[in-house]
């Protein structure tokens, strides 16, 4: 028999030692770029490094349209990745893709390391959880809408820089006096049919839509006749026509007018807070959403944006073991406190919030911890926020409407009648293809 000489046996066994404990690839897709994206490669560097059972890559896809289009089109050619970021506005959707997904508590609990829903802000964890109670998805970076505003033009305004608005009222005072002062624009928004109409219908307790605003059922239907809606947008029409609010586009595209320095005020995701503390060329302030007094003496709560993260199926135990530990990773609240104060996002973990809190955080940056307790509050079954199929098309049809409101183009009772007739043709066709 030939003998191996012994540096080569080593060698061989040092081979097969490395290979048997080679790290388990997880694959995550995402839609987070510029200072978020950093964010997230800083969160998969860090869970790499803590242990070397998995290795997580990130990898960034797109924006959430983009990202979800082509988590689809991986999953039907069998080339899905693990993870993947779906934008709130597609849990129906995911939800209803039942042989797609592995939901993330059955996941972890089939692991032996359950995810405990109970550690996540109630509000959160409700809207990511499956008629059981239990976690569909796991909750990352839920933001809600808040109010900026830019303390320099306030200023120069003459309006108090440590006094921001609080209703829309005020809002419409305050840019009026930002127009005279000789500024361009008072007031905009991004993201307006989640601004102005899913978030405004929660703050002011408003339905949405029949069924529990869709929670309760796939025959759920829009109806955004109702007198508040109408009320509301006659109000922003109104303003849109002296001047003192400026349509500013569809999805975020209204927050380079902020963060340039051209509109004072700007309603829009707290999740936006990163890029202006790191773009903006002024000291700005953050509050409250703000409401309609016209309507309500006491705005409700807002309700959430941003996204979760859900798990494909039909995938091997051992991945779904790196994507439990990845999760429970992202959930310990030094690291959901980290990324809630680098980001603006929510903390998700309740315990997050507290840890912030403690540390001063809010103290040394006032406004910050609005997002938190603009959702920290008892939901009703019009102010818990949305859950339709085809929401992101339903967004995009009540933006094109908004657009021929603001351009006095059409009334604002017939966009209104025009978004809800329209929004229901695609619900009709969700239901019926996911019976």
């Amino acid at each position: 028999m030939k003998l191996i000489p012994k540096a080569l046996s080593l060698a061989l066994l040092c081979g097969l030692a490395s290979h048997a404990s080679a790290a388990t690839e997880v694959t995550f897709w995402h839609s987070m770029e510029g200072a978020l994206g950093e964010r997230v490669n800083e969160i998969v560097d860090n869970f790499n490094k803590s242990q070397s059972d998995y290795k997580v890559t990130a990898t960034y896809k797109g924006n959430y349209g983009e990202s979800m289009n082509a988590g689809i089109a991986a999953f039907r050619a069998g080339q899905a990745p693990d993870i993947i970021q779906v934008f709130e506005v597609g849990t129906a959707t995911m939800m209803y893709s039942k042989g797609a997904i592995k939901p993330i508590q059955e996941m972890s609990e089939e692991v032996g390391k359950p995810i405990d829903p109970a550690k996540f802000v109630p509000g959160i964890a409700g809207y990511y959880s499956e008629p059981n109670g239990k976690l569909a998805s796991m909750p990352f970076n839920s933001s809600t809408p808040v109010f900026y505003y830019n303390k320099d033009m306030f200023t120069k305004a003459g309006l108090d820089p440590n006094t921001p608005p609080k209703t829309y009222q005020e809002i419409n005072a305050a840019a009026e006096k930002i127009k005279a002062a000789g500024f361009e624009c008072g007031y905009t928004t991004s993201w307006p049919s989640w601004v102005l109409v899913e978030n405004f219908a929660a703050l002011h307790n408003t339905p949405y839509a029949s069924k529990n605003n869709g929670f309760d059922g796939l025959d759920a239907r829009v109806d955004l006749k109702h007198e508040n809606f109408v009320k509301h947008f006659t109000y922003l029409n109104e303003m849109a026509k002296a001047g003192t609010f400026t349509y500013g586009g569809r999805g975020d595209a209204g927050n380079s007018l902020f963060s340039a320095g051209k509109c004072a005020m700007f309603t829009g995701s707290s999740g936006s807070r990163a890029s202006f503390s790191k773009n903006a060329q002024f000291e700005f302030g953050i509050s409250r959403l703000p409401y309609n007094s016209d309507i309500v003496s006491e705005p409700q709560n807002s309700v959430i944006g941003g996204a979760s993260l859900w798990v494909f199926n039909k995938k091997s135990e051992d991945i779904y073991k790196g994507v439990t530990a990845f999760f429970h990773y992202i959930s310990e609240p030094s690291v959901a406190a980290k990324w809630h104060q680098d980001t603006g996002y929510v903390p998700v973990v309740k315990a997050a919030y507290e840890e912030t809190k403690a540390s001063g955080f809010y103290e040394k940056n006032p406004g910050t911890d609005i997002p938190f307790l603009q959702l920290n509050v008892a939901t009703t079954d019009a102010s818990r926020g949305v859950r339709l199929g085809f929401l992101p098309q339903i967004r995009d049809v009540q933006d094109g409407e908004l657009e021929k409101i603001f351009a006095q183009k059409v009334s604002v009772a017939e966009g209104l009648e025009e978004m809800t007739r329209r929004d229901n043709e695609l619900l009709t066709r969700f239901e019926n293809s996911n019976k």
